[in-house]
């Protein structure tokens, strides 16, 4: 490549940006391009309509914006009630794999392996699992003597936490790994040095592991609010979107728009109305984060 000059590192990013290009960029300005129109795949037809389906989302008689804004209401819901969890408790799982102790290894595999298991899997499994009749969850409050069962399915807001328990269960592997790898970055030095100080186990975690994991408390926040966000397949699974249209999310208001109404201009409008809102919501995140000392 000696001969290639300036343009040497362009050659090794092209097949990175042509696969980037053709898979994200192009159908991200198609979808756009379609959200102008009225774009129904029955009709041979797909005439021009400008910004209208964006302002259908805004307009109250519209059909399209109660079932999209409840939805984006429900988004918000399971959102706020998982990132606290998947912000926090992966954070202490992270710093007690972090210390020496037998079978550390072990436990972490065992932390981490639900996270590799599909939607599909664990929707499922739970399904069974909080099923009002014959769910195992219910069955073990039989036995500890409780005589009404919980519909965790069929009822609210025992739909909410069934959702936001598997999600917890399901991926707080995944952030507790992205702690532990910042964990380890962390040079012990610190600890050996705040501990001499006479710092306590509480003072060091406040004043060198919270420090020290910024960047990645940032990172972890950020993307753990982007995929609650995108929650979809759990809801689908195991609750339908009930009781009601109560766990419809987001998500499934635009899937059911398009892929089942046909109405793709107005489930891509309502696509890229979501995508603004969580990019707000990530950019205020951020800077608040960043600035914070």
């Amino acid at each position: 490549m000696r001969g290639y000059g300036k343009a040497t590192p362009y050659l090794f990013l092209a097949p990175y940006l042509l696969l980037f290009g053709l898979f994200v960029i192009g159908p991200a300005l198609f979808g756009f391009w379609m959200s102008l129109h009225d774009w129904d795949f029955q009709l041979p037809g797909k005439p021009f309509t400008g910004l209208q389906n964006y302002k259908d989302l805004f307009d109250p008689l519209s059909t399209t914006s109660e079932p999209f804004w409840h939805g984006m209401r429900a988004t918000a819901i399971f959102t706020v009630a998982s990132v606290p969890f998947l912000v926090v408790l992966p954070l202490g799982l992270a710093v007690l794999l972090n210390r020496q102790f037998p079978g550390r290894t072990f436990f972490r595999a065992v932390y981490f392996a639900p996270y590799v298991l599909g939607v599909a899997v664990v929707g499922l499994m739970f399904r069974y699992i909080l099923d009002t009749s014959f769910g195992v969850l219910n069955a073990g409050l039989r036995l500890l003597g409780r005589d009404s069962d919980i519909g965790w399915t069929t009822s609210m807001p025992w739909a909410w936490i069934a959702l936001v328990g598997m999600t917890v269960w399901w991926t707080v592997g995944f952030n507790a790994v992205i702690y532990l790898a910042g964990l380890q970055d962390i040079p012990a030095e610190q600890y050996e040095a705040a501990q001499l100080d006479g710092a306590g186990a509480w003072q060091r975690f406040l004043n060198v592991t919270m420090p020290g994991l910024k960047p990645v408390f940032v990172f972890v926040v950020t993307m753990t609010v982007l995929a609650s966000a995108n929650m979809f397949g759990q809801s689908v699974l195991v609750t339908q979107g009930g009781p009601g249209d109560s766990t419809r999310t987001a998500l499934m208001v635009i899937a059911d728009t398009g892929l089942s109404q046909f109405r793709m201009g107005q489930a891509t409008a309502m696509s890229y109305v979501l995508a603004l809102c969580l990019a707000v919501v990530s950019l205020v995140n951020f800077v608040l984060l960043r600035e914070r000392k």
